[in-house]
C-alpha cells in the first residue's frame, strides 16, 4: 500500500506528539482507516517531508509523531505566478489544480469584462477557502512540499497595476513572438490568462502599458483552462525543471 501523503496546518516537530487535522483526521482515520503503528507522511509548506507514525486514535482526534524531515527538491527554479480570470463550472477548479502539478508558485484569480462570473461578499470567501483546499491537496497527490497561496480575488485592472520586476506575459494568438525570443528574469513570470470570451481591446491595451508582453503559442484559439496549462507547461519546458 502506497504510504499517505496529507497537508498538516501547523509546525512539526520531531518526537513530539501531535493532533491531526480535522482534514487529516476524516481522510487518514475515517476513509483510509489506519491505526496505531501505521506510517503516512506530511508537510506543512516549510519544503520538508516529515515521515510519522499514527500514535493514538480515539473517536474524534488522532495523534502522530514525526520520526524523520528531509528536504523536498520538488520545486521548480522558475517562479511563476499565474493570474487567472475565473472561469464558469468546474474549469477553475480544473485550472488549480493542474497548475499546482505543473510548479505554479502563486495564483491569483482575476474578474474581467468577459468574466462571465460573480461572485461577492460570503460566497467569494468561501469559494477562497475551497481553491486553497483543491491547492493543497494538488500538493499531496503530486509532491509538492511547498503550497502555492491562492490570492485574493482581484480586478483585472487593480492586478495589472501592481508593480512586478519580473517578465509578464500573456497569450495572443496573433502575437508575433513566441516564448523562445523572451528571456527569463530573475524576479520570475507573471502568465495573464483571459476568459473563453477573450480580454477586450482596452484590456489588452493597458495590460500592455503595464509590460504585460503577448506570447504566441501556435495558431490556434485555446480554451481558458486549455491556454493556462499549454503556458505553464511551455514555460517550464523553456526556464524550469521540464526539459
Amino acid at each position: 500500500m502506497r504510504v499517505p501523503r496529507i497537508y498538516h496546518p501547523g509546525p512539526i516537530t520531531l518526537q513530539s506528539e501531535i493532533e491531526l487535522s480535522r482534514d487529516a483526521f476524516q481522510h487518514l482515520i475515517k476513509v483510509l482507516r489506519l491505526n496505531v503503528g501505521d506510517t503516512i507522511v506530511l508537510f506543512n509548506g516549510d519544503e520538508q517531508n516529515y515521515e510519522a507514525t499514527i500514535a493514538s486514535v480515539e473517536k474524534k482526534s488522532a495523534h502522530f509523531i514525526a520520526t524523520r524531515s528531509q528536504a523536498n527538491k520538488s520545486e521548480s527554479p522558475v517562479n511563476i505566478h499565474l493570474a487567472q480570470v475565473i472561469s464558469r463550472g468546474d474549469r477553475m477548479d480544473f485550472v488549480l489544480q493542474k497548475s499546482v502539478e505543473l510548479g505554479v508558485t502563486e495564483i491569483t484569480p482575476l474578474f474581467s469584462e468577459r468574466c462571465g462570473v460573480k461572485l461577492n461578499g460570503d460566497r467569494l470567501a468561501k469559494k477562497q477557502l475551497q481553491w486553497q483546499k483543491i491547492v493543497r491537496s494538488a500538493c499531496e497527490q503530486c509532491g509538492r512540499s511547498v503550497v502555492p497561496k491562492v490570492k485574493p480575488a482581484l480586478q483585472l485592472s487593480d492586478f495589472i497595476e501592481d508593480a512586478f520586476a519580473g517578465l509578464r506575459l500573456t497569450l495572443d494568438p496573433t502575437a508575433k513572438k513566441p516564448l523562445s525570443s523572451f528571456q527569463q528574469a530573475d524576479k520570475g513570470i507573471q502568465l495573464l490568462i483571459g476568459p473563453e470570451g477573450g480580454f477586450t481591446d482596452d484590456e489588452v491595451s493597458n495590460a500592455e502599458q503595464q509590460g504585460f508582453k503577448p506570447m504566441r503559442l501556435g495558431p490556434r484559439v485555446l480554451r481558458t483552462e486549455t491556454a493556462a496549462l499549454s503556458a505553464l507547461t511551455a514555460v517550464q519546458y523553456q526556464f524550469g525543471d521540464l526539459s
